[in-house]
């Protein structure tokens, strides 16, 4: 194994705690909670690793965030348990609806791992809790959630409304879960949430769309647009959602690969050789500068070219180089794990949250444990044929 894949387990390992994974290992309070998207990811990086510690921390993740799980079937965003003293938050301006569905997929890819039914059925009750949540989610019982404004990880980004990512996250855990259950009205769910994803986020699609209007002004590119909402499309390059959008083989085979080339060639253009999170960014003469500036709790983040607003992440890159793997693209998924783990090594190894695009520099905490997972995932789903269950 490389060097940077053994600092990628120890920081791993270093971002553990005996409730689960910590987002950092720097003593920084707000990532010093069990995350649930953050556990998740660095869980499925775990299990990839073959590691059976890792994975039992992977597992007590797991268990944290359900016995947090709110009644009414939220899961608590992150969790911290410090001195017998608890504090659960589902979320800060906006509850984070991703948290639910990274949930569901984390049990299922551990149950998957372990060839073990009987955790399906331990968490059953959450599972179903969930998903009831997530219907409830659409409001309108026409297939896709409305998500709100900081509704994800992108939570100081622009996304509102139906938001893809969230969409396509809800997909893949109805499919984890249908793995193991069989449900023919899980089956039907699935399709009718496909269906209504490609008429309402592909080019030249049939079918009665939600905001037609909308709809026939967005001059679509080779690429999903990231969100739309009654006040339109947001027409932005969202990394992670066209990733998981061809990782779960939604749209034709033409599309998935104008979407791998854009990508691919967007990540190649840059002095990292990384994708962006959200491209292009917005600057101050854009029509949505004003609703980015004022969507942070605490200081502004989102200049151009940083944080989500064009900012490079290698926790998103890995899962863009699982999509481009995944289409048996084996020379470019072999670039991006390179400049992963580039990214990873600056520093000596300080394994940065994001980076600026445009001048390399690192943004955000440094040793960010899915930094750090991004590599372990891309770098044994390459090499050592570790499956996800998609």
């Amino acid at each position: 194994m490389s060097l940077v894949y053994n600092k990628s387990i120890e920081l791993l390992f270093m971002s553990s705690s005996e409730d689960g994974f910590l987002a950092s290992a720097q003593n920084i309070s707000n990532y010093k909670r069990v995350w649930a998207r953050d556990g998740v990811i660095c869980g499925l990086a775990a299990l990839a690793s073959e590691n059976e510690a890792l994975i039992q921390i992977f597992k007590k993740t797991i268990e944290t965030l359900a016995a947090h799980q709110h009644k009414i079937g939220t899961i608590p965003s992150n969790v911290s348990i410090q001195n017998n003293e608890i504090d659960v938050s589902y979320g800060g301006l906006a509850g984070r609806v991703d948290a639910v569905t990274w949930f569901v997929i984390g049990i299922c890819q551990f149950a998957y791992y372990k060839k073990d039914d009987a955790f399906i059925d331990r968490y059953k009750s959450n599972i179903e809790k969930c998903f009831t949540l997530l219907e409830a989610w659409e409001f309108n019982n026409k297939h896709l959630l409305y998500v709100p404004l900081s509704g994800n990880w992108a939570d100081e980004y622009i996304t509102d409304g139906y938001v893809l990512y969230d969409q396509l996250l809800r997909l893949w855990a109805l499919k984890s879960y249908n793995y193991f259950v069989k449900s023919d009205r899980i089956s039907n769910k699935i399709e009718n949430i496909k269906e209504q994803i490609q008429i309402n986020f592909f080019p030249n699609s049939n079918g009665e769309k939600f905001h037609e209007r909308a709809y026939n002004e967005v001059q679509f590119k080779d690429y999903l647009p990231c969100s739309f909402s009654p006040s339109g499309y947001k027409i932005q390059f969202d990394a992670f959602a066209n990733a998981l959008a061809v990782l779960l083989n939604i749209g034709d085979q033409n599309f998935q690969e104008k979407q791998l080339n854009y990508a691919f060639n967007l990540a190649s253009s840059t002095k990292l050789g990384m994708l962006p999170a959200f491209w292009p960014p917005i600057s101050t003469k854009d029509e949505h500068w004003n609703l980015l500036k004022n969507n942070c709790k605490y200081e502004f983040r989102n200049y151009p070219n940083e944080f989500h607003n064009g900012g490079s992440w290698s926790m998103v890159n890995g899962f863009f180089g699982l999509a481009l793997f995944s289409k048996n693209k084996l020379v470019q998924t072999d670039f991006i794990l390179e400049k992963v783990n580039n990214a990873n090594e600056m520093s000596d190894f300080s394994f940065f949250e994001n980076f600026n695009t445009e001048t390399r520099e690192p943004n955000g905490v440094p040793y960010c444990a899915w930094s750090a997972a991004a590599g372990v995932l891309l770098h044994q789903t390459r090499f050592s044929n570790f499956k996800l269950l998609v």
